[in-house]
């Protein structure tokens, strides 16, 4: 392995440098690690990979490695590939090589035995490149630098001759200006009306008080065509500004692209601990200090939303509970307040030690997809979400990030994502329904959810006003 400290570097500039090469990507927290306070580690680290020496991806619930399909089940022979060795030096940064990723929404449908949507997402279940070269940026020290692993060369000579050719390859991309970005701008329009969305809401309100659910999280889906001159990279550098993240991502994976921006993380496993981080319950915030801090506490004390975020924290112990040591799950956190750009949002933390023999594999079967963003219990919340929304989700609800060689893992919950495919742009919005929802209440939401994407978009327009009707008159 070979680890170069670099002179400093932006990591956003650096991606664009790279941007030539295959398969990029970005993990990037964006949200430097000053402005989360005591949640420091959260935005220490960020990475960006390029040029893969393979790409797994899952479609129909079968796996594929450059296109040749994989014996066994998808998780399996993701496993298989990642692999496991020693990490060595202990002053590596977490990731150390192995697959960067997505896991969509819908790879849960392989988890358990649920129905197909009406209307089947064309984005694959999974798509993870594997990564032997990339930049780790440490916000903390300041510190950037190039790691080269050689793999997916064995042998010590050889892969040391791939290792140093590999980092010399980086080493001159990074020497290059990066090409001009292209527009960001785009149109995004809703693909149902609000008067249909609290229909769903309605909906979903009475399989509450009909007992199916405690909780179902639905969401809404905007479109907006795709510009021949769009730059999908020059968007997320807009978006990462606008609404600064720690899970902030951006993926080029050829058919499918990836700008998010998201505050959320499903699982990190590290030296077999296991950390969940689910959010529920939001409040937009305001200019003015004083009244952003009674927005703040108002979010703290609010019945029903602390009621989501504890019904979706007993739901993730129990899911941790089928891979852990017997009585290590804790709640460190319970319905904490953390301040991101423009909200506001309810963070719980669920911890716990893998069991002997499970590892990060594992985790994602017993808990994918991630509480939050279903509802509970958690089948049947899913079922009654691709009932009423009709569609399949792809990487919205999904998750994006690392599976190391090491064993460690860090991913999150693919929320203020923006998805590029077929020309156009999709991004989706929802929140949790319980008996206490307002479905006009909730339509709101979305949108205020929604406002940061619209702003990186460039939309000239108030996310209230985008839709018809009401919304319209009310402006």
């Amino acid at each position: 392995m070979i680890v170069r400290d670099l002179a400093p570097i932006e990591a956003f500039e650096a991606a664009r440098r790279l941007a030539g090469l295959p398969g990029l990507a970005f993990l990037d927290s964006a949200m430097r690690p000053e402005a989360l306070g005591v949640h420091a580690r959260l935005g220490r680290w960020s990475y960006v990979a390029a040029d893969p020496w393979a790409m797994f991806t899952v479609r129909d619930g079968r796996a594929f490695l450059d296109g040749e399909a994989r014996d066994g089940a998808p998780l399996d022979a993701l496993r298989r590939l990642v692999g496991r060795e020693a990490r060595g030096d202990d002053d590596l940064p977490p990731f150390v090589g192995g697959a960067i990723g997505f896991l969509a929404y819908d790879f849960g449908r392989r988890l358990e035995r649920l129905d197909e949507p009406a209307e089947a997402e064309p984005v694959p279940e999974a798509m993870f490149g594997l990564y032997d070269t990339f930049l780790a940026f440490d916000h903390v020290e300041g510190r950037v630098r190039l790691i080269s692993t050689g793999r997916p060369e064995i042998e010590g000579a050889a892969r040391r001759r791939r290792a140093q050719a590999r980092a010399d390859l980086f080493l001159m991309r990074l020497d290059r200006p990066a090409r001009p970005p292209g527009t960001t701008r785009l149109a995004f329009r809703p693909t149902v009306d609000p008067a249909t969305h609290e229909a769903r809401v309605a909906a979903g309100i009475e399989h509450v008080l009909a007992g199916d659910v405690f909780q179902v999280n639905l969401a809404q889906r905007f479109v907006a065509p795709r510009p021949a001159d769009f730059d999908a990279l020059a968007f997320h550098g807009v978006l990462r500004t606008v609404n600064p993240a720690p899970f902030a991502a951006f993926l080029a994976f050829g058919e499918v692209e990836v700008a998010s921006a998201s505050p959320e993380r499903f699982l990190e496993v590290r030296d077999g601990r296991i950390e969940a981080r689910p959010i529920k319950g939001t409040a937009r915030r305001v200019v003015d200090p004083a009244e952003d801090a009674l927005v703040a506490a108002r979010l703290a004390l609010s019945e029903k939303d602390r009621a989501e975020n504890v019904m979706i924290v007993d739901l993730m112990r129990n899911d941790l509970s089928r891979v852990c040591e017997d009585a290590s799950i804790d709640v460190p956190v319970l319905c904490g307040i953390e301040s991101y750009a423009g909200l506001h949002h309810l963070v719980s933390v669920v911890t716990g030690r893998l069991a002997p023999g499970r590892d990060a594999i594992d985790a994602i079967a017993a808990a994918f997809p991630g509480g939050s963003i279903t509802g509970a219990p958690k089948i049947r919340a899913q079922e009654i979400i691709t009932e009423l929304e009709g569609h399949g989700r792809g990487v919205y609800c999904g998750s994006i990030g690392w599976l190391g060689h090491d064993g460690s893992m860090d991913l999150d919950i693919a929320i203020r994502t923006v998805v590029f495919r077929d020309g156009e742009a999709t991004v989706s919005v929802g929140g949790g329904i319980t008996a206490l929802s307002d479905p006009a209440a909730e339509y709101d939401e979305t949108l205020t959810k929604a406002a940061r994407i619209f702003a990186a978009a460039g939309m000239d327009e108030a996310p209230e006003t985008i839709a018809s009707g009401r919304r319209e008159a009310a402006a």
